[in-house]
């Protein structure tokens, strides 16, 4: 028990973004940073009354010190990693410890056990774009998604057993890391609030897709974060539909067409260009032309067309609300798996009738 209360202690506190001694600031000195230490070292439990105290200003429920989660992370790689601080790095960790503790619980009572199957795991070492271009045909294929739009890449993935974990509120540094949980879990995070318009949010997800499947590790960084641009592209607009909307070479292109085409297939313009590049439909000077263009017309961040599509996975909530109806969990069990009070839980449900 000293030990589970050490190990949540800290999540909590790491997931807070305080120190120790910021957090014996927070409580007024009612607690040194001493005793802090203590309590995160399984030195000390403290009683009900503090840990009450706690979980008011760590902002979680007093059952959080207590739930025993084996999570284990493999190498976890972040996109923008250098401009993320190591405190920063060490929070949203233990965000997406927290959010896939508890759905992996919720998974067990359930008595669900699904595996994911790497349909790609036979495919080669990637040593340039045409293969990750190739990875994303055959993972096409493989899933029965033909050629046509991706409507909801989020529930795509879970409906694969990937898990993704949106967390909200995390440095602006941070728009997505994977990683391989217990050895068997392939995990994707993203902040839906830093990525900010849907079509990057696809793109993020799938671009982390790329490194959880394929093998790279042989390559230099910048060639990791090529050739998954490439494959999450592919996937997003594959070649045969590309050459289709564009034509086989092309020496200008319009913000019109482009945004068409951004609008049906839920992928940026700057993206459908890099497209077009890798393909020859464009050269490369062109697309330095065009970027050129897009980045003095103000559009580089907030781009003329808008892609509205239904990103969202509501697997957790309706495996919730499935256990809930079926009673293998109580309203009490369903709110702290869902990390609200039993309050605010109770007014979600009475929301679904």
């Amino acid at each position: 028990m000293d030990k589970i209360f050490a190990g949540r202690f800290r999540s909590a506190r790491v997931l807070s973004g305080l120190s120790l001694q910021e957090l014996a600031d927070k409580l007024n000195n009612r607690v040194s940073r001493q005793a802090l230490h203590k309590y995160e070292t399984g030195v000390v439990v403290p009683d009900s009354e503090m840990i009450a105290l706690l979980s008011e200003t760590l902002r979680v429920r007093p059952d959080f010190f207590f739930r025993d989660a084996t999570i284990t992370f493999g190498p976890i790689e972040f996109r923008k990693l250098e401009s993320l601080p190591g405190k920063e790095v060490d929070r949203i960790i233990e965000a997406v410890k927290d959010r896939l503790s508890r759905y992996l619980e919720l998974e067990g009572l359930m008595g669900i056990s699904a595996k994911f199957d790497n349909v790609l795991s036979d495919f080669p070492q990637i040593e340039n774009g045409n293969q990750a271009e190739a990875a994303a045909e055959e993972l096409r294929a493989k899933w029965d998604l033909g050629s046509g739009p991706i409507f909801n890449v989020l529930e795509l993935l879970e409906s694969k057993h990937i898990k993704v974990i949106d967390i909200k509120g995390m440095h602006d540094g941070f728009d997505g890391m994977q990683t391989w949980v217990n050895g068997e879990i392939p995990v994707i995070a993203i902040d839906r609030d830093n990525l900010k318009s849907c079509d990057r949010l696809r793109f993020t997800a799938l671009h982390e897709l790329c490194h959880l499947l394929l093998k790279l590790n042989h390559l230099a960084e910048k060639d990791k974060e090529r050739y998954c641009h490439r494959f999450a592209g592919a996937l997003l607009l594959p070649k045969t539909v590309l050459n289709s909307e564009l034509g086989a070479q092309r020496n200008n292109l319009s913000i019109q067409e482009l945004g068409g085409i951004k609008r049906h297939y839920g992928i940026s313009i700057q993206a459908i260009v890099m497209r077009a590049k890798d393909l020859g439909i464009i050269t490369e000077s062109y697309r330095r032309q065009f970027f050129f263009y897009m980045n003095q017309m103000g559009w580089k961040k907030v781009e003329p067309a808008e892609y509205i599509g239904e990103e969202a996975s509501g697997r957790f909530e309706q495996l919730l609300f499935h256990a809930l109806a079926e009673e293998v969990i109580s309203i009490g069990k369903a709110a702290a798996l869902s990390n609200e009070t039993l309050s605010e839980f109770r007014e979600k449900y009475s929301m679904r009738g």
